[in-house]
Parts: C-alpha cells; structure tokens; sequence
C-alpha cells in the first residue's frame, strides 16, 4: 500500500516536471504544456490505464483513456476535484470537477458538471479507449485543471447513468490519476 502511494507521488513529480517542460521555441517564455501522458493505478499500485491530456484549443483540453488492464464492462470515468488518489478508495480525490455548481450527467437537464465525461468500455482483454474534449486549458496556475490542489482522473466500477446527481450511480472508485499543477 505504501507502495502504491509512493508510485503515485513520484508519477505526480514527474507529471508537474514534464509538463513544465516547452518544446522547441519556447526559451524565455512561461512554460505551457501542450499534451502530456499520466499512468492511472489501481488500488494495489499497478498501472491499469494511461492518461493523455492535450491543449487541442486555447480553452478546450482533449482527454484519452487508454486502459490495458481496467476489469471489463462499462465503467464511470470523471475528472475530481482534488489531486490526490490514496488507495483503496481514492476517495481523497473528492467529488467530481464542479467550479459551476451544476448536476451530475451529460444527459441531465441541469447538468454537467465539468467532470462529467462518457463512459470507458473495456473489453475482456482489460482494453478500452475513452477519448472526449473538456473545458480548461493545460498552463500553469490555470483553473479548474490546474488550481491550486490538482485534479484527479478517477475510474469507477460501474457504468454512469449520466443522469443521476451526484455521480451517476457509477459505484466504487477501481483506479486514480493524479492530474498535478506543473510547476514554472
């Protein structure tokens, strides 16, 4: 277990190192990360997906789930409000990304909340791909992405009704990114 959180710590230092890295003619400038890839753990530490975020528009952010070894079947897939994923429940993470106080569902009237994104469908090799657009932008200091406490990507372990407030009946928190705030 201490393993695991240490696996994540070090995977959130080298996140923030990254992504604090430019590419080519960004000498002098304010770093600003254009895509950069994070591992998703489960609770016994074993990396189960792969995270890419990439900046596609000045306020709109890509988001792809890649999993390689997430349990097969539909399964609720949200950014939360806290950069943090302590097993076994990550529930450290908090509730889902929410800056405009809105209900949980991309199908609920009154909704979503900025977290709410499709579900991720694995197959039984453990494989799946989820990809879709967020509102934010990957720079430094930038919320709700990069406020002040991070962002987590948590997978659930049950597929989101896309209705119901506040997390679409998805069930238990299975696997955890930490989505850190690059450093300058």
């Amino acid at each position: 277990m201490r393993n695991a959180v240490r696996k994540m710590a070090m995977a959130g230092a080298a996140l923030a190192t990254l992504a604090a890295c430019g590419g080519p003619g960004t000498a002098g400038t304010s770093a600003r990360p254009r895509s950069f890839n994070e591992p998703v753990y489960d609770a016994s530490g074993q990396e189960v997906a792969r995270l890419t975020l990439t900046q596609i528009k000045p306020d709109s952010v890509r988001v792809r789930v890649d999993a390689t070894r997430v349990p097969a079947g539909t399964h609720g897939t949200h950014l939360h409000a806290v950069g943090r994923c302590e097993p076994p429940g990550f529930t450290t993470a908090g509730p889902h990304m929410n800056p405009t106080n809105r209900q949980h569902g991309l199908r609920n009237p009154q909704g979503p909340h900025l977290g709410d994104m499709p579900n991720l469908v694995v197959g039984a090799n453990g494989q799946g791909t989820l990809e879709t657009t967020v509102a934010g932008r990957l720079t430094p200091g930038q919320a709700p992405i990069f406020d002040a406490d991070g962002t987590a990507l948590v997978i659930h372990a049950r597929a989101d009704d896309q209705v119901t407030d506040p997390s679409g009946n998805s069930g238990d928190r299975i696997a955890c990114a930490v989505i850190a705030a690059p450093t300058m």
